[in-house]
C-alpha cells in the first residue's frame, strides 16, 4: 500500500510544502524563497518568521493543487523540528500540529540534516537507490559534516566542521566581493569565467603532527576529517586587502579570478576529506547533500577525487539539494516504517537539535 506524507520545512528562510509517496516520489514540492534578506546580505530572524506566516497557507494549498490529492489521501504529516531559526520553526511547527489535530493524522518530527541526507532517495529516473554502509558529505550555511551510515536512521558523525561552515564561508566570501545574498550562487557564477590557479589559497588540514613512539620513531596520526573555513575567509580578505592596496575597488577580472580560487580551495577541503572518509570506512555509496551539493564545481571535484575507488555517487537534483519539503518527507518515510511518531500536544521546535 502507497503511503502519502505531506512535509512542512521552515527551518530558514524558505517556506515549503510536499507531498510524496514512499519518501520517493514527488507529487508536489512547493518552496517560496524570501527574497526581503537581499538588502540585508543575510538572513534577518525576525524577518523570516514574519514571512512563514504569510507564505505557510498559500504554499500548503498550491501543493495539494499540483499533487491532484486530498486530505482522505495523506497518510501521515511530517515537519523540520531542528535545527534553524526558533522564529521560523515554530512556524512550520505550529502549523503541522494543527493540521495533524484537525486531520488526525500521525505526526513525524525530523532533523533538517537528515532531511538533507535522503534528499539521495528521491527518484527522478534514478534506475537505483543508495546501498548501505555508505558515508555522507552534508554541507550548507550552518554544517559541514561528514556522516557514516551502517543502515537507514543509523547516523555516525564522522567529521565535522570545527568553525565555520562552508556554506557560511561562500556567502561570507560573497559579501567581501559585493557579489550579494545568498553568496553560493554569486561566487559560483564569477567563478565559471575565472581562473582557479590565479590565487593561492591555504587548503586546511585539521590532521595533527607525527609523533615520536616511546622508541623515538616518527608515527603519521590519523588523517583528519574535520573542517576548518575561518582561516580560509581570513585568506581570502587579507588577498582582497592586497588587490585593492592600488585601487579603490576590484576589478571584475580579479573578482572572478577570487572567486574561482576560493571556491576551488573550499571544494577541494570537502572532496579530500571525502575521499579521505572512504579510503577508511570502506563504503558502498557515497552521498552529497545540502545546498552546497548544488555547486556545480563541488560535484565535478567530488567525482574527480573519488575516481580511484569503487563507490557508487549518489547526488540530487540541485533543486533538491536547497531546503526543501520532500527531503523531509524522505526521511519521514523511513520513520515511519518503524512506527516512529511524536506526540502533536508536546513536540516543540528545537532550533539546537542534534542529529544524534
Amino acid at each position: 500500500m502507497l503511503m502519502n506524507i505531506l512535509a512542512i520545512e521552515t527551518s530558514c528562510d524558505d517556506t515549503s510544502v510536499a507531498i510524496v509517496t514512499d519518501g520517493s516520489i514527488i507529487l508536489s514540492s512547493i518552496v517560496a524563497t524570501q527574497l526581503e534578506h537581499s538588502a540585508y546580505g543575510g538572513v534577518v530572524p525576525e524577518v523570516a518568521a514574519r514571512e512563514h506566516i504569510k507564505h505557510i497557507i498559500p504554499v500548503l494549498e498550491e501543493a495539494f493543487r499540483v499533487a491532484e490529492v486530498t486530505w482522505d489521501e495523506i497518510d501521515a504529516i511530517a515537519v523540520t523540528e531542528g535545527p534553524g531559526l526558533i522564529g521560523s520553526l515554530i512556524v512550520g511547527v505550529n502549523t503541522a500540529k494543527t493540521l495533524a489535530y484537525i486531520y488526525n493524522k500521525p505526526l513525524i518530527a525530523v532533523h533538517h540534516t537528515e532531511g538533507h541526507i535522503y534528499a539521495n532517495w528521491l527518484k527522478k529516473n534514478l534506475p537505483e537507490v543508495p546501498t548501505f554502509p555508505l558515508v555522507c558529505l552534508t554541507a550548507s550555511g550552518g554544517h559541514t559534516n561528514v556522516i557514516y551510515m551502517a543502515k537507514h536512521l543509523n547516523y555516525k558523525i564522522i567529521g565535522e566542521t570545527q568553525d565555520d561552515a562552508a556554506g557560511e564561508a561562500y556567502d561570507k566570501v560573497a559579501k567581501m566581493l559585493d557579489l550579494g545574498y545568498p553568496g553560493g550562487p554569486e561566487i559560483s557564477k564569477m567563478a565559471l569565467l575565472g581562473n582557479k590557479e590565479a590565487y593561492r589559497l591555504p587548503i586546511t588540514d585539521l590532521t595533527s603532527a607525527p609523533k615520536r613512539n616511546e622508541e623515538g620513531f616518527l608515527v603519521n596520526p590519523k588523517e583528519s576529517l574535520d573542517f576548518s573555513y575561518s582561516g580560509l575567509k581570513t585568506a581570502v580578505l587579507n588577498l582582497i586587502k592586497r588587490v585593492k592596496a592600488d585601487n579603490e575597488s576590484l576589478t571584475i577580472k580579479q573578482k572572478e579570478d577570487i572567486s574561482a580560487s576560493f571556491e576551488f580551495t573550499a571544494n577541494k577541503i570537502m572532496s579530500r576529506n571525502l575521499a579521505r572518509a572512504v579510503k577508511e570506512y570502506k563504503p558502498k555509496t557515497v552521498l552529497l547533500s545540502g545546498g552546497v551539493a548544488a555547486n556545480t564545481n563541488l560535484r565535478k571535484q567530488v567525482i574527480e577525487e573519488l575516481g580511484d575507488y569503487k563507490v557508487n555517487i549518489f547526488i540530487p537534483d540541485i533543486k533538491c539539494c536547497t531546503d526543501n519539503a520532500a527531503m523531509i518527507a524522505a526521511a519521514a518515510y523511513q520513520h515511519s516504517l518503524i512506527d516512529d511518531y511524536c506526540d502533536a500536544k508536546s513536540l516543540v521546535p528545537d532550533p539546537n537539535l542534534k542529529l544524534i
